[in-house]
């Protein structure tokens, strides 16, 4: 991913030290980055890192204004005022996404500045990508094994809750004089501990459903008011809580009508209604790349990339096989360059060199971590076949156990039709 895209650009003032005076233009966030450029001439004043940012506050300049005040390693201050939509929105993003700088590795604040990464360390994280998008989905795909299994327990529910109904027509059925009926009314006590079994798995089976946890800044229809909170995807459907854990709003699986997806850290969920107002959230979070992949697996058909989102998606999703095909590309071509091309003195020396090149693209570590990710991706492939295979073989069991059912209820509605 691209740490040069721009999460959220709003018009502000930047106070000028030197000319003691507010000039207007915008001011912009990146994953790792802040920085302002002017109206007028378009001119970037400020551009500095996250990770050299000491303190951020809210203060009251001498002109009464209210600002955000950014604190630099250097004691270099900024003074940023006029914020649209407002100072708190503005304040809570820059403040997350730094927060959230600071709390992951030590080296992910430095990863902008340092050397240039060698193709071995591009294959590498080309890798671990698609490792943690395949782990995603597996995932995913474990927790709808688990969503079917609690289906075939209600179906063997359904179908013993039937054959009490079928005891019981047999009685209503039989002669007065018959000396059976008694026994008939007698439902069995392990049909009701199965009963109390199933429900209680559910319960269990529901509150174990979180596919992916992670901190965001949250809004409601208008982009004037946000709150930190945190946004769960479930195996059921989506919730959305405050900073406090207190449950904001839930949507059902079913429930959710569309996500659009405006850029890799920014969505929006919505679900509609007729004769009411449509009930939407909009989310903003540093960790909305790792969530975007699972929504785009529970909710394929209702997900919408927008267009700097398509930006997105064409140089992530898209581009692992493309920027590995070229990083190979790179490699393969450089090494056939070095094997094909002959000096004309054919001195051992040249060739010692453009061996010693050609090593340089992938060294032993890197093909060794290499090594480890690509047989972790072969046992992710393996699992999620196998699981693929048992989930077909309960959905060609959960198709016959419906026909049966429907069958028997077909039945028992024409019994009961000839009692009344």
């Amino acid at each position: 991913m691209s740490r040069d895209i721009c999460v959220h650009t709003w018009p502000c003032s930047y106070y000028l030290e030197l000319e003691k005076r507010w000039i207007p233009g915008k001011l912009s966030l990146t994953p790792l980055s802040l920085k302002f450029m002017t109206d007028k001439t378009g001119e970037i004043l400020v551009n500095f890192p996250l990770s050299s940012i000491i303190e951020i506050k809210k203060e009251a300049s001498h002109f009464i204004f209210s600002s955000i005040t950014i604190l630099e390693k250097d004691h270099v201050k900024h003074w940023f005022s006029s914020l649209q939509p407002s100072r708190n929105v503005v304040f809570s993003i820059i403040e997350h996404f730094w927060r959230e700088l600071l709390l992951s590795q030590p080296g992910a604040a430095v990863e902008g500045s340092s050397s240039p990464a060698t193709k071995g360390k591009e294959l590498t994280c080309l890798m671990a990508c698609s490792q943690k998008r395949l782990e995603d989905t597996t995932r995913v795909l474990h927790h709808q094994g688990e969503q079917l299994d609690s289906i075939a327990r209600g179906l063997d529910k359904m179908e013993s809750d039937l054959d009490v109904a079928d005891r019981l027509l047999t009685e209503l059925e039989s002669p007065s004089w018959w000396p059976f009926s008694s026994r008939l009314w007698k439902v069995p006590s392990e049909t009701k501990r199965s009963a109390g079994a199933s429900v209680a798995s559910s319960k269990a089976s529901g509150r174990e459903g979180i596919v992916i946890r992670i901190p965001a800044v949250i809004s409601q229809r208008t982009e004037s008011r946000v709150k930190p909170g945190k946004f769960t995807v479930l195996v059921s459907g989506l919730e959305i809580h405050d900073s406090d854990s207190l449950l904001m709003h839930r949507f059902e699986r079913e429930d959710v009508d569309d996500i659009k997806v405006h850029t890799p850290y920014e969505v929006s969920i919505r679900q509609r209604f007729i004769g009411k107002p449509d009930i939407a959230y909009r989310l903003i979070s540093a960790k909305m790349p790792e969530v975007i992949p699972v929504l785009e697996v529970q909710f394929s058909k209702k997900i919408e990339l927008l267009e700097d989102a398509w930006m997105f998606g064409s140089t992530a999703t898209a581009s692992p096989a493309e920027k590995g095909y070229s990083v190979w590309l790179a490699a393969s071509g450089r090494t056939d360059h070095a094997m094909h091309s002959e000096p004309s003195s054919g001195s051992q020396e040249d060739r010692s060199l453009q061996l010693q090149t050609s090593e340089l693209l992938i060294s032993d570590g890197d093909a060794q971590e290499l090594r480890q990710i690509l047989k972790k991706l072969k046992d992710l492939a393996l699992d999620a076949e196998t699981e693929l295979e048992r989930q077909d073989e309960a959905l060609d069991d959960l198709t016959a156990a419906v026909d049966r059912t429907t069958l028997t209820i077909d039945k028992h509605n024409r019994r009961m039709k000839k009692l009344t």
